[in-house]
């Protein structure tokens, strides 16, 4: 009889402070990274679209960009490279930006964490 209302007691403390976990709102975001100001040669434009600080750096924007408390969940989708000539008359120089990154973001949903007006 004991033993039963111990797990009641810790049943009940379990839920209590799970009902009380932040709740979290997720977006999936399709988006377009841009490509370097500079030309480089087609391996080096390549390389630089790639790496993993450009990719998170446009990540975290594009979640910013939708608004105050939106963060970086987690990068689904590195996207495909693609890769244009540069405009200034070198052939062998390219600029390289990579479309259909997928990121999702998330926030905290309004009224799970803290206290509410008027509610204890």
């Amino acid at each position: 009889m004991k033993l039963s209302k111990i797990g009641l007691v810790f049943a009940l403390l379990l839920g209590s402070t799970v009902s009380n976990a932040t709740e979290y709102v997720y977006r999936d975001l399709m988006a377009n990274t841009l490509p370097a100001t500079s030309c480089a040669t087609a391996e080096a434009a390549k390389e630089n679209a790639q790496k993993p600080y450009t990719v998170d750096r446009f990540a975290k924007r594009f979640c910013q960009l939708q608004g105050y408390g939106w963060h970086v969940e987690e990068i689904k989708d590195q996207g495909k490279l693609i890769c244009t000539d540069c405009k200034t008359g070198a052939s062998d120089k390219k600029q390289c930006h990579l479309e259909d990154v997928v990121v999702t973001c998330k926030r905290i949903k309004p009224g799970s964490v803290g206290m509410l007006p008027g509610q204890s």
